[in-house]
Formats: C-alpha cells, sequence, structure tokens
C-alpha cells in the first residue's frame, strides 16, 4: 500500500476518524501555515487545491478561493515547490480537475506530484469509465488516486469506484456544488452504506460538512470527513492560521466523541 492509504487504513483499524481539511494552495500568501495549523489541530491528511479557472464542482466559496490564488498569479508549479519544502507528517491529497492533469500528460504531472511529496490525488470531474491514463499514471508514481461517489452514482458505477478507488472512497453527501450545510442528510448516509458493502477502503463523506455537529453526525456511519468551504469561507474572511487551527480542534474533538 501506498502512503496515504496505510494511513487511512491504519486510523480505521484503530477506530480513529479521519479528518481531512481541505485547503486552496496559494489562496493567501501565507497559505502554507493553515496546512501547519490543520497538522497541529490533529488533521490526517489535508487536501491541497491546485486552482483551476473553471472549478465546475465546487461551490462559491471554494471558486472565490481559487479565484483569489489565480490574482495572485499561483501556478501548479509554485504550489508544488512551496509543498516539497515542508515535510508534512501527514499525508497530502491535490485536488484539481481533469484539464490540468491531462494538459502536459498523466505521467508528467503524477510524476511531479510524487516528486513534491504529494501522497493522493482527488480529479472530481474525471468519469470512472475514463481514468484509465490517469489511474495508471497515479499508480505509476504511488500516488493514490481516491474516486467519488455520489447519492446519483448508479449501483454498478458505485462499485467500480469502490473497488478501483485507493486512499479511501470520497462520498459526497449531496447532488451540488461544494458548501456548507444545515444538516448532512440522508442521501449521503446512503451512499457511505452502499459503498461499506463493495469495500473496506475507509470511506470519507465531503460536501456540506460546516461543523461539529455535521462532523459528529457523519462520523456516526462514516470513517471520516472531507472539510473545505467552512474552512475557506474563515479564510477568506481574513482568519488566520491559528483561528482556523481553534476550528479544527472542534472538530477533531467531536470526531474522538463519535468514535468513542
Amino acid at each position: 500500500m501506498n502512503a496515504l492509504e496505510t494511513r487511512t487504513r491504519a486510523a480505521k483499524a484503530a477506530g480513529r476518524k479521519l479528518l481531512v481539511p481541505y485547503v486552496t494552495g496559494g489562496v493567501t500568501r501565507n497559505w502554507t501555515d493553515l496546512l501547519r495549523a490543520a497538522v497541529d489541530a490533529g488533521a490526517d491528511a489535508i487536501e491541497i487545491g491546485l486552482p483551476f479557472s473553471d472549478p465546475i464542482l465546487d461551490g462559491p466559496v471554494v471558486q472565490e478561493s481559487s479565484h483569489r490564488a489565480l490574482l495572485r498569479g499561483v501556478t501548479t508549479r509554485q504550489i508544488l515547490d512551496e509543498v516539497t519544502r515542508l515535510a508534512l507528517p501527514v499525508p497530502l491529497i491535490a485536488f484539481t480537475y481533469a484539464n490540468l492533469v491531462l494538459h502536459g500528460g498523466a505521467d508528467r504531472f503524477c510524476a511531479a506530484l510524487a516528486d513534491a511529496g504529494v501522497d493522493g490525488l482527488i480529479v472530481p470531474d474525471l468519469p470512472v469509465d475514463e481514468m484509465e491514463p490517469v489511474s495508471t499514471a497515479a499508480a505509476g508514481s504511488r500516488v493514490d488516486l481516491a474516486l467519488l461517489a455520489s447519492p446519483a452514482t448508479t449501483p454498478q458505477r458505485l462499485h467500480e469506484i469502490a473497488t478501483r478507488s485507493r486512499g479511501f472512497v470520497y462520498a459526497v453527501s449531496v447532488m451540488a456544488p461544494t458548501g456548507e450545510q444545515s444538516t448532512v442528510g440522508a442521501a449521503g448516509e446512503q451512499v457511505v452504506r452502499s459503498l461499506r458493502e463493495a469495500t473496506d477502503l475507509p470511506l470519507v463523506l465531503g460536501f456540506g460538512i460546516s461543523g461539529p455537529q455535521q462532523a459528529a453526525e457523519a462520523a456516526g456511519y462514516a470513517d471520516g470527513v472531507a472539510v473545505g468551504s467552512a474552512l475557506m469561507r474563515r479564510v477568506l474572511n481574513g482568519a488566520q492560521a491559528a483561528e482556523l487551527g481553534v476550528f479544527l480542534t472542534q472538530l477533531r474533538t467531536a470526531l474522538d466523541e463519535t468514535g468513542r
């Protein structure tokens, strides 16, 4: 197993609920401080959004964070160069879109991730029946390609996603772009329970986790949560690393209490 899946499976075996925060690369000048704060708050892995000009699955908050990074002139190469110097003790996961992955060739892209110490990749607009070039490139670079399953995923497709995903399976709670929700909802739970029948990989629920209450609710049936919009909203509103760390610590506490 690669580093990401080794970490997630070990957490699951130990009964630890996974906390996977998302940070848009380059969103602020000192954005890497946000990654360190996430580690200190108990993150098990961190998604790093690689800014893209047409992020179709991202809600307004994450879109704005990507837009701000692009306005700052941030590039994927710059983000990876900064990540290379961090040597963080948790797996890092690149979150981006298929055009960016395939533009210069999936092999080259995945090799660059591996060289930067990135252990995983999420490409939300990559259909499972078109993933072969990316999955082959990722496997060749020892990068875990984690796939998404949504409430609209058919049973046959869901089974294929469950068996072909690496690191974990990303269960989407709602049929909508990323964003905060007041409740997690039953659709996400059904996705997780269906995936549970097809794989023993850890199942991480995302899209809509806005605070400790939603995190605890999701952790009642999922193996962890991914949190993006709730974090980026705070950053866009001026929150610094310390404030983000406080919020993530609250999520960590809620997850730990659920896992007992």
